[in-house]
C-alpha cells in the first residue's frame, strides 16, 4: 500500500466528511435555534397522539419528517439537540431504514416505470408499522 492510496484515500474520506457536515451541522444547529421558540412545542403538541403510539416523543416527528423528505443525515443532525434516548433513537432509525430519501427515491422508481404513489405509501405504512412494533419490543 503506497503514499498514494493513503493520500487519495484521506481525500476522499475529506471530501466526504464535508459533504455530510453541510447538511448535519445546520440542521443541528436549526432544530437547536427550534428548541427555544414556540415552533417546535407547537409541531411536537400536534404530533404527540400518533408519536405515542411509536413510544416516542411528539419531538421526534421533526427528524422522521427530515428523514423522509430530504435525507438521514439531515434526521441524525435534528436528532442529536433533541436529547432522545438509546431506545427512542433505534425506533426513528427503523422508521428512518424502510422509509428515507422518499422525493429523490421516488424520481428514481419513477424512471424504472414503478408505481410511485403506492411505492411511498408501502414505505412509509411499513416504517410506521415497525416502528409501533418496536415501542411494542423495547
Amino acid at each position: 500500500m503506497g503514499w498514494d492510496t493513503i493520500l487519495r484515500g484521506t481525500k476522499n474520506g475529506l471530501i466526504i466528511t464535508w459533504e455530510l457536515a453541510r447538511v448535519v451541522i445546520p440542521v443541528f444547529f436549526c432544530v437547536t435555534i427550534l428548541k427555544y421558540t414556540p415552533v417546535l412545542p407547537w409541531i411536537s403538541q400536534h404530533m404527540v397522539p400518533i408519536m405515542k403510539l411509536l413510544g416516542l416523543p411528539g419531538e421526534a416527528s421533526l427528524p422522521l419528517v427530515l428523514g423522509y423528505f430530504l435525507n438521514i443525515y439531515a434526521a441524525i443532525g435534528a436528532m442529536l439537540p433533541l436529547g432522545l434516548s438509546v431506545r427512542e433513537i433505534t425506533i426513528i432509525s427503523v422508521m428512518l431504514l424502510l422509509a428515507h430519501g422518499l422525493p429523490m427515491e421516488a424520481a428514481v422508481a419513477k424512471q424504472t416505470g414503478t408505481p410511485v404513489t403506492g411505492l411511498i405509501l408501502v414505505r412509509i405504512i411499513l416504517s410506521f408499522l415497525s416502528g409501533y412494533l418496536f415501542n411494542l419490543l423495547l
